[in-house]
């Protein structure tokens, strides 16, 4: 009996120390057919349309965009992409930098309809078992 309850706290204690870390999101998660349509010569207005507000838009530097995006998964090293534009006038003149590829883009659109469950329990939701 002894044994037992010896084995049974022992396997409970190893479980405390298992962490659960949870995907993370962040900022201006791009879509790749949006990208391939942003190109110079739209105007403000349209790349709003397109893409949303930039995440930074510096009082000093109106004339630059940047549109950053950072994804953590499950203790991995943080990933963090930044697309500049930048502008002359009304004009976009400039595409710089990189986004998250279209490969990611089904992994931001289960985001955005589940948030940040854990994969199990998106899974389970998809599947329609909620």
């Amino acid at each position: 009996m002894r044994a037992l309850v010896l084995a049974a706290s022992l396997s409970f204690l190893a479980g405390c120390g298992v962490i659960y870390k949870v995907d993370v999101y962040q900022g201006n998660l791009l879509r790749a057919t949006d990208i391939e349509q942003l190109k110079t010569g739209l105007n403000k207005r349209q790349v709003i349309a397109l893409l949303g507000t930039p995440s930074v838009a510096d009082p000093f530097h109106q004339s630059r965009w940047d549109y950053l995006a950072t994804v953590s998964q499950r203790g991995s090293k943080t990933e963090v992409k930044n697309l500049v534009l930048k502008f002359e006038g009304e004009q976009l003149v400039s595409i710089e930098g990189d986004y998250f590829p279209e490969n990611d883009v089904e992994l931001v659109r289960e985001m955005r309809r589940y948030g940040n469950l854990p994969r199990e329990e998106r899974n389970r939701r998809r599947a329609g078992r909620s």
